[in-house]
């Protein structure tokens, strides 16, 4: 479990966390088997073997490379008294056996009863989608906090509360963990919390048994087909937080926010059987722009939504912010919260970290780092930028290391469509050759018919693309490379403060790198 960090770092204990009957924790989940004693008191909750406790519970996940099954002995000897397992299994003297058909929903159960159902005593609104997830919770957290209300989130930049914060190895935690992170929040003060809803958090069930009182659908678009079959397995599972989650019961009062530009959002608005708001730019979504103005540093627009028309300002810049705008709006309205608060919350957020975040003199050149990853938001980002009439667009990505494969030209194509000059290079390569990676981005390229450039011709300012597998170096050249009113977009990483080489886990931050660059380059 990752450890808070900012002011009153000690770890919060509750009542919540005191040991609890077996017994009372089983209750409510079907078709578990006990077998031994189901009155033991339980003293923690662990799905990681070297993490169990002395009269702990150990849950044996199936996981993609190995099966916690094998690690039950290890579990028992760190002094496990309870393990639950999909497998027959013969418990020894004093140990106890809860056999289900699903291990991950049976921890999503367990974790959720063993902290006393955080969720139910929070207003919790899951988002999720391919693209805009990030900053639509920290519009939403910026509009929460306008209001009064102490807001918690959990996402792909970190986990925090306030000025607490934990790290965030994962967009949505394991069950375990984010049961334990919302019972820590709420015991912390929070009253509401916006969480980032990944789709392998949907299919591994990591929230299952979470009360949620909205959810949010952004868009779809390629992206994870490394871990999912096909775009359709994709949404599916995207979907279960509208169908299952919203729609089991649990929390009748639910509310889907869907986004009416994306052919997706509209098939979730047939087939949701909770009350439902929309927005986007489709002439019937229940919250849309009446007109917008983007420039430099922001957006206006003006917006029809069911309290009234509207009029946010922002800071942040682009066709794609609005989108992010109009679903923080809609969620927020539809959470009753009123629309001053709702406009005075998105007019003081100031940015997003790695979020098309922006770096350099008023004199330029002006350096955006954006955790642009997939061809859709790579071609959302310099679409927004090539809007606001830069003389170049200098592009610096890569593409990750063992995962989809099939992206790998498209991102090429998206970034020849709108680009000056684009700049190759490697992005968490882990166990792939980069160069290879390299060469498959580069089909997509010259699919555009953009030619390979010497230094010399990227000088002159022609149009094409250079290689430089070395990270750093691509951003020091692209930087090196940009004239007064150039835009140079270093894409990928965004946030992120790290590079995957092999199996090992390098620091880098894209940001700390165009700061330098810029020191080194100035006029």
């Amino acid at each position: 479990m990752p450890r808070l960090q900012g002011e009153d770092t000690q770890a919060v204990q509750t009542d919540a966390s005191a040991p609890k009957i077996l017994a009372h924790l089983l209750n409510g989940l079907d078709d578990c088997q006990v077998v031994g004693d189901p009155h033991l008191p339980v003293s923690g909750v662990a799905c990681h073997s070297r993490e169990a406790a002395p009269g702990g519970m150990f849950a044996a996940l199936r996981g993609h490379r190995t099966h916690g099954h094998r690690f039950i002995d290890d579990a028992l000897a760190r002094g496990a008294c309870v393990i639950v397992s999909e497998e027959d299994w013969t418990p020894p003297p004093g140990v106890t056996l809860v056999r289900v058909p699903d291990a991950r929903l049976a921890l999503a159960h367990l974790s959720a009863a063993f902290f006393d159902h955080p969720s139910r005593e929070l207003v919790l609104v899951g988002i999720t989608g391919t693209n805009g997830k990030t900053t639509t919770s920290y519009l939403l957290e910026a509009i929460l906090e306008t209001a009064g209300h102490r807001a918690g989130v959990l996402g792909t930049v970190n986990y925090r509360l306030g000025k607490r914060s934990w790290p965030a190895p994962v967009t949505t935690p394991e069950s375990l963990d984010l049961q334990r992170l919302l019972r820590q929040m709420r015991d912390l003060g929070a009253s509401h919390v916006v969480m980032e809803v990944s789709s392998h958090a949907l299919d591994l069930k990591r929230v299952d048994r979470v009360v949620f009182d909205a959810g949010v659908f952004t868009n779809l678009s390629q992206d994870h087909l490394d871990y999912h079959q096909d775009l359709e397995d994709y949404f599916a599972a995207k979907a279960r937080l509208f169908l299952d989650l919203l729609a089991d019961g649990i929390a009748p009062s639910g509310l889907a926010v869907l986004n009416l530009d994306d052919p997706r959002g509209h098939d979730l608005h047939r087939r949701v059987s909770v009350p439902a708001l929309t927005y986007g730019r489709y002439p019937e979504s229940q919250v849309r722009p009446l007109e917008h103005r983007f420039h430099r540093h922001g957006l206006e627009t003006r917006l029809h939504t069911p309290a009234g028309e509207l009029l946010v300002r922002s800071r942040l810049v682009g066709p794609f912010n609005l989108d992010n705008i109009l679903a923080a709006a809609a969620t927020a309205l539809g959470l009753g919260l009123a629309p001053a608060a709702v406009a005075a919350g998105i007019a003081g957020l100031s940015g997003v970290p790695g979020r098309l975040e922006r770096f350099g003199p008023e004199s330029g050149p002006h350096v955006f780092v954006d955790y642009a990853h997939t061809p859709a938001a790579l071609a959302q980002v310099l679409e927004a930028l090539a809007a606001l009439d830069f003389a170049r667009l200098i592009t610096v990505f890569g593409c990750g290391g063992d995962r989809d494969r099939s992206k790998r030209p498209l991102m090429g194509r998206a970034a020849a469509a709108l680009s000056g000059l684009v700049v190759v290079t490697s992005d968490n390569p882990r166990t792939e050759d980069p160069r290879s990676i390299i060469a498959e981005i580069e089909t997509g390229l010259q699919e555009m018919g953009f030619p390979r450039l010497s230094l010399a011709s990227a000088r002159r300012g022609e149009r094409g693309y250079l290689l430089a597998p070395d990270r750093r170096e691509a951003i020091h050249l692209a930087v090196d490379l940009a004239r007064p009113d150039d835009a140079v977009l270093v894409a990928g990483k965004g946030h992120e403060n790290y590079q995957i080489w092999g199996e090992e886990r390098l620091p880098f931050d894209d940001r700390e790198e165009v700061l330098q660059a810029l020191q080194e380059h100035r006029p």
